[in-house]
């Protein structure tokens, strides 16, 4: 097979093209009526109250961390199963992070491995002040079993559900904060729909939601009951804290709004092709994550263990497997293991089933555009080549 086939793709509609075009050929090009149209678009479809709209999901949960007063002394844990984003944004602030070892058959955060560390770090006095769950691959994390933990040991909890709009914990749609104080969603384009680049933070709280509205705009304020002294006129406006760029265009938005009359039809149909790759890999050693019934996944990736091969073994397989044009992918390094974290003073063998489940873990092409013949051609090559080297 001769043509690419990459391990996620946007899936980009004339309908698509039509929207962004008829945006540059208005008079609002960034700071128009569709960004908040999106954003309010995404909190009912998530049945939360507030919404907003950031250039990137990084930069919404930077805006998250400042919102619940993250700063210099502070602890902030993290899955270490994750991209980078994830713990970046505490370090932004000022605070120090530390991690969570996973579950190596769903990659998400461990809650017996939470539960250990919560119980050492209240005998210590470095209990954290934000858990930044993150939902791997679409599916969520054990949320009502982390709010329970939030309550006991006084946390707040910022879901990073980059990976999983369009998804469900207990029936509910993720993005509804019934277990968190804010959610996070990326819209970059390998996501499950996109805005070209962009994130959105939801909240239930009106309090968090006006703080990340503040400092998403350099910290300015047109509002007068806000303003430290009566306002001059219609044109002013004030500086009242120190804020960022972190707006979305209203191009970026008319993509997003676009992309989610198509969420839910793009996640069936990723459910439709997960189902057939774990129905071809039963009965062998290449084992998909597990999906716990709490949820109803995004499937964002669809990752497999090559269970019983060395990390060799590994590699040859992802290298043979990209020279068939196959855009096998590798989700995630552990954070711990990249330099800069190691400078921090982390360490291999830190989280030992991260590590384990890195030597082990390989991501399978896996979007709305993949048709069942390149499907079966990722199936087949991945099959022949383990039988090769697990002989």
């Amino acid at each position: 097979m001769a043509e690419f086939i990459p391990y996620g793709r946007q899936c980009i509609t004339q309908a698509d093209i039509d929207a962004v075009v008829d945006v540059l050929k208005s008079d609002n090009l960034t700071q128009g009526p569709l960004v908040p149209a999106f954003e309010q678009a995404v909190a009912k479809y998530c049945q939360a109250k507030y919404a907003l709209a950031c250039n990137s999901a990084t930069s919404a949960l930077h805006l998250a961390c400042l919102a619940l007063g993250v700063g210099q002394g502070d602890r902030v844990w993290t899955s270490v199963n994750s991209f980078v984003a994830s713990s970046n944004c505490a370090l932004y602030c000022g605070a120090q992070i530390d991690f969570i070892d996973i579950d190596i058959a769903t990659g998400n955060l461990s809650i017996a491995a939470l539960i250990k560390k919560l119980k050492q770090a209240a005998t210590n006095n470095t209990l954290p002040k934000v858990l930044i769950p993150v939902h791997f691959a679409g599916q969520s994390c054990d949320m009502q079993a982390i709010s329970n933990l939030a309550t006991e040991y006084g946390f707040r909890v910022i879901e990073d559900a980059s990976h999983a709009i369009g998804g469900q914990y207990l029936s509910q749609p993720i993005g509804r904060c019934q277990y968190s104080d804010i959610c996070i969603f990326s819209f970059h384009p390998v996501k499950i729909i996109t805005s070209g680049e962009g994130g959105m933070a939801l909240t239930n709280q009106a309090a968090l939601w006006k703080k990340m509205q503040l400092l998403r705009s350099h910290g300015i304020t047109r509002e007068s009951a806000e303003m430290r002294e009566p306002s001059h006129g219609d044109w002013y406006y004030q500086q009242i804290e120190l804020g960022y760029n972190y707006r979305m265009t209203d191009i970026h938005a008319a993509l997003g709004l676009r992309q989610l009359n198509e969420l839910d039809t793009w996640v069936a149909k990723r459910h439709q092709l997960a189902k057939r790759y774990i129905e071809a890999f039963q009965g062998t050693h290449i084992v998909p994550l597990d999906q716990t019934p709490l949820n109803y996944s995004a499937y964002h990736l669809f990752v497999v263990r090559l269970a019983g091969l060395s990390f060799r073994s590994k590699q040859h397989i992802f290298n043979e497997l990209r020279k068939k044009n196959i855009g096998v992918n590798l989700h995630y390094i552990p954070i711990h293991l990249h330099p800069y974290y190691q400078q921090l003073g982390f360490k291999q063998g830190d989280f030992p089933v991260a590590e384990q489940y890195y030597h082990q873990a390989l991501t399978l092409p896996l979007h709305p555009g993949l048709n069942e013949q390149q499907q079966d051609y990722v199936i087949e090559r991945l099959k022949r080549l383990y039988l090769k080297e697990a002989s």
